[in-house]
């Protein structure tokens, strides 16, 4: 059944944000889109924005920077707005959008991360949205996107609730953009079920293997295995119930007694083929630092997570270890390559020695 079209400022209109507010445009919703990267802006305003891959079309849809947000607006408050844009960014896109956003509006954040908790102490948990994104877009050029796979969406108020607001939005994804768009009581679960695979996607983006090679290598397996166990870990003393997805087991990465490496091995075994089928043969992250050569988004993925864990008394190293060897990557210090994934596995034995290789190897010699 068709709705009344609905007004959206979407922020960021790169390969995430792109693809959703032109579906919602191509739908007949209100969008207009945000971004800081100009060339961008002036394609869109000035040719439309095209999406490429799953779906092929151009929209005619209005474009500005920041700094044009409140002049297009000419006196509208802002109602649902959708950020795009990468984690470490959202502080910045918040002092355009906070002071313009309706009081029963709401910043729904279509991110990776929890940006959640950032948007939620600018503006209030009652005005936020959480968002768990696992399909695949991504920036082409000016005025061009790529929807590259149509996998999970969840929508999900930060408290629980089914609001009407979710349902409304959620039946727009649905009929605009995603079919199969679901809505969840446990969004924080799925958050923080996503970061537990982000951080090992972060560990295999310090070499130049392939996601499915690097998964599939049974050097590093329970490395892999303990970096999503501490996140886990983390989550756990949270509250939350970590949620797994396309094949990824969060529960099987918990630190157990014992350690149920079979499972284990079925979930690393399900991203190999989930990865070898993929299109992208690196992850976003790693395509972050060798190609578009920019910072990737790991302080406000994972380093966050370091510092909920310290406020719990937890230790990470694993994950610490990351963050340090993304760091000196991204600013030239090291070079990517086995040396990285080898120190790794190394730390990986030393601070888990009972969770480490030979208890992975044994485990899967024994479910052979």
């Amino acid at each position: 059944m068709a709705r009344s079209p609905s007004r959206f400022v979407v922020v960021g209109a790169g390969g995430i944000g792109g693809s959703v507010g032109a579906h919602f445009a191509r739908a007949g919703h209100d969008v207009l889109f945000v971004d800081s990267l100009l060339p961008h802006v002036e394609a869109i305003a000035r040719d439309g924005l095209s999406v490429e891959g799953q779906s092929t079309f151009r929209v005619r849809v209005p474009a500005v920077t920041p700094a044009g947000l409140a002049g297009a607006l000419d006196g509208r408050p802002l109602e649902t707005v959708l950020l795009a844009v990468k984690a470490h960014h959202t502080a910045a896109a918040l002092e355009a959008v906070a002071p313009l956003l309706d009081a029963r509006g709401v910043i729904v954040s279509l991110q990776n991360g929890l940006n959640e908790r950032l948007i939620a102490r600018r503006v209030g948990a009652e005005r936020t949205m959480g968002a768990f994104v696992n399909f695949g877009a991504d920036y082409l050029g000016p005025g061009r996107v790529k929807l590259s796979s149509r996998a999970e969406l969840y929508l999900g108020e930060l408290d629980g609730r089914m609001t009407d607001r979710l349902e409304r939005l959620g039946a727009i994804f649905r009929e605009a953009f995603l079919e199969h768009t679901q809505l969840t009581d446990n969004i924080w679960g799925h958050l923080w079920g996503k970061l537990g695979y982000v951080s090992m996607l972060f560990a295999t983006a310090t070499i130049d293997d392939s996601m499915g090679d690097a998964f599939a290598d049974p050097r590093s397996r329970s490395l892999l295995a303990n970096l999503a166990g501490e996140i886990v870990r983390v989550a756990d003393a949270e509250g939350v119930r970590s949620v797994g997805f396309s094949g990824y087991d969060a529960d099987a990465m918990r630190f157990t007694t014992p350690r149920d490496w079979a499972a284990i091995h079925r979930c690393l075994d399900q991203r190999v083929i989930v990865n070898r089928q993929s299109l992208n043969t690196h992850n976003g992250i790693w395509r972050d630092m060798v190609i578009k050569h920019r910072p990737t988004e790991i302080d406000a993925q994972l380093g966050v997570v370091v510092d909920v864990a310290r406020a719990h008394g937890l230790a990470t190293p694993l994950n610490e270890r990351v963050i340090d060897l993304i760091h000196d990557l991204e600013a030239g210090r090291r070079g990517r390559g086995p040396a990285n994934i080898e120190e790794l596995r190394a730390l990986n034995e030393a601070v888990y020695p009972h969770e480490g290789h030979d208890a992975s190897q044994r485990a899967r010699s024994a479910s052979s």
